[in-house]
């Protein structure tokens, strides 16, 4: 590939928010005008992940109800992303807004994300709230999505 077409596959970021009607994908991305933006900073359960209810045993499907959660805060409204930079898959990191809420610190207070650590402590004071609160997958046995994906089962 010529560098001209390294330029044209990975254009330059302008600076201007990307602002409008978000799909999600998952607790923790989501699309808007065609780009995958992966919310910087928190981390949610996979799709396929269950967590078990503490108090009933119950087996929960918490990434499911993650980008329920996700899907019920975003509703109809605009969403405005600024770009944080590219994950190792190229998708877009971005923090992103409804109605002037931080969308991953509503996420971590609710208990449906974690604070990704490895990457970001912005959202640890949340995370802590969430805990105490017994807030989402704080209410039940879970595996940290970042452990789920290696195996841990």
């Amino acid at each position: 590939m010529s560098a001209f077409g390294v330029l044209l596959a990975f254009p330059a970021y302008s600076g201007e928010p990307l602002a409008g009607r978000a799909s999600v994908i998952d607790g923790d991305t989501i699309e808007i005008h065609g780009t995958r933006i992966r919310l910087e900073g928190i981390d949610a359960p996979e799709s396929r992940q269950t967590c078990m209810a503490k108090e009933t045993g119950e087996v929960v499907r918490c990434g499911q109800k993650a980008a329920f959660f996700l899907a019920d805060l975003l509703a109809e409204h605009a969403v405005t992303c600024t770009e944080a930079g590219k994950d190792r898959y190229g998708r877009t990191l971005a923090h992103c807004e409804v109605e002037g809420q931080d969308v991953g610190a509503a996420m971590v207070r609710a208990g449906w994300a974690l604070a990704f650590v490895r990457y970001s402590r912005e959202y640890l004071p949340q995370e802590e709230e969430a805990r105490t609160a017994g807030a989402g997958m704080w209410a039940m046995v879970v595996v940290a999505p970042w452990d789920w994906r290696k195996g841990v089962r």
